[in-house]
């Protein structure tokens, strides 16, 4: 059996996700998430950069917009949190843009709008 990229690392994020979806539940916005998980992060003492800013080269310029990811975890994790019904296809795309865009090997997207946390686990 082989053995899954950054396991220790998707473990203890989703760890820290299920514990926050345990105390608040569903329904709340995704900001209140957020300030749950980097009270964990810093909690656990993980090292994580909140909105971390994304620019988007175009042959030889960078586009006027850019993207900013939820979360990036221990440096080379993409964490995007979502609090809706379900994970749907456009998260994934975003998320694997941010992967690209930071070349970072895993994301992980976490939803915590429904009754238990969804997570789906990305690797590049």
């Amino acid at each position: 059996m082989s053995k899954l990229l950054h396991s220790e690392k998707s473990y203890s994020i989703i760890g820290i996700s299920m514990e926050v979806h345990r105390i608040l539940g569903p329904g709340l916005l995704e900001i209140v998430y957020k300030d749950a998980l980097e009270y964990e992060f810093r909690q656990h003492g993980i090292s994580y950069e909140r909105e971390k800013k994304y620019e988007v080269p175009y042959k030889t310029t960078v586009l006027p917009h850019c993207f900013y990811a939820d979360f990036v975890v221990f440096g080379d994790v993409i964490l995007e949190v979502k609090a809706v019904n379900g994970i749907v296809d456009e998260f994934v795309k975003w998320t694997l843009n941010y992967m690209a865009l930071g070349k970072c090997p895993l994301g992980l997207i976490v939803n915590f709008g429904t009754a238990s946390l969804q997570n789906k686990r990305l690797v590049f």
